[in-house]
């Protein structure tokens, strides 16, 4: 029986980092420039994942908790400490020439695009650094000038585009050689709403045509909603959460709930009392003659919302909201560690 390999395979990857330690004053810059000391850090701990072709996959988490690290591991250019990864079938920094074929990596801030000439001769170039057949060359650049509107650029510099027009081109660039694989890190970044909208649905249109396998780091939460069924999240360098976008809603989420303005002031015992037969149901006063209410999953909202529709209170007006992801995820980061969150999120 044939069994499909996955796009993405890797098993206790680990990478440490020398950095130099400054010694302080400037007797210490001096014994420096003789003897420098080292010290050990380690950027990513051990993780294993493995992701299947054709997934969108969100990988998050905050400023140094080896995103990166692990994106540049995952497409060859840095070399673990130890550990395995196989990416297409290729084990990344072995089998380099061969292995670049099949992916594709977008970098937010840094550019694959030579700066002072035309795009078009950025993407001729590249063509001929991926070997790309002439023909299979022409019908994919049509394909992508027409899918990211890329027709009024093609022949101006790049340093002359917005950031917007330039991340549009990055995408392209990365695309040329049809990949199976594309690695996303921060593809957003700067970008305003109008243009981040736009690079999203692209990106669900070539996972849903192609098939394209996308791993995407972000900082904004909105990509992974739009994007992800999937999220990988670590803190200091190890995995504290891998499953379903609604699963960590779920786990996490404090829940529905509805704010309601009343036109008189109601105290925190009578709203409970309205609803002491609904498990889970809390209350909470705001600011002014408001509260709100936050309703478990299991409970119907019409059934919460009529036990305080019914009771007579002065009900001036109602609002209806889920804890978003990015609420989420800010609160299991304030948890303070790896563990908490684990703890949290219900990860063992």
């Amino acid at each position: 029986m044939f069994v499909m390999q996955p796009a993405i395979e890797v098993r206790d990857l680990r990478k440490t980092f020398k950095v130099q330690r400054n010694r302080e004053g400037l007797a210490g810059a001096i014994r420096d420039l003789f003897r420098r000391q080292y010290v050990e850090v380690t950027a990513v701990k051990d993780i294993s994942f493995t992701i299947p072709r054709g997934e969108i996959c969100g990988y998050i988490g905050e400023n140094g908790a080896g995103k990166s690290t692990t994106i540049k591991m995952l497409a060859g250019i840095l070399v673990p400490t130890s550990g395995t990864v196989r990416v297409a079938g290729y084990v990344p920094w072995r089998e380099r020439e061969k292995f670049v074929r099949h992916i594709g990596v977008v970098f937010g801030q840094r550019s694959q695009l030579w700066w002072d000439i035309g795009v078009i001769e950025s993407f001729h170039l590249l063509r001929k650094v991926y070997r790309v057949p002439a023909a299979d060359f022409r019908r994919r650049l049509d394909e992508l000038v027409e899918r990211l509107k890329l027709g009024d650029l093609l022949h101006r510099p790049v340093r002359k585009l917005s950031l917007g027009q330039r991340m549009r081109c990055e995408l392209a660039a990365s695309l040329l050689h049809n990949p199976a694989i594309l690695f996303l890190d921060e593809p957003t970044i700067g970008l305003d709403i109008v243009v981040k909208t736009e690079i999203r649905e692209f990106l669900l249109q070539l996972n849903r045509e192609h098939g394209t396998t996308i791993l995407l780091t972000t900082h904004d939460l909105q990509d992974i909603e739009a994007l992800c069924s999937r999220v990988i999240m670590l803190d200091d360098g190890r995995i504290i959460y891998d499953g379903g976008l609604d699963e960590l809603k779920a786990r996490w989420s404090r829940g529905r709930e509805i704010r309601l303005q009343f036109g008189e002031p109601v105290g925190l015992e009578r709203l409970e009392r309205l609803t002491a037969d609904l498990p889970g149901v809390r209350w909470q006063l705001g600011e002014g003659m408001s509260a709100v209410m936050r309703v478990p999953r299991e409970v119907g909202m019409s059934e919460a919302l009529a036990r305080v529709v019914g009771s007579g209170v002065d009900i001036r007006d109602i609002k209806f909201a889920e804890t978003s992801t990015d609420e989420i995820v800010r609160e299991i980061y304030r948890s303070g560690s790896a563990a908490g969150a684990e703890r949290l999120v219900g990860v063992t």
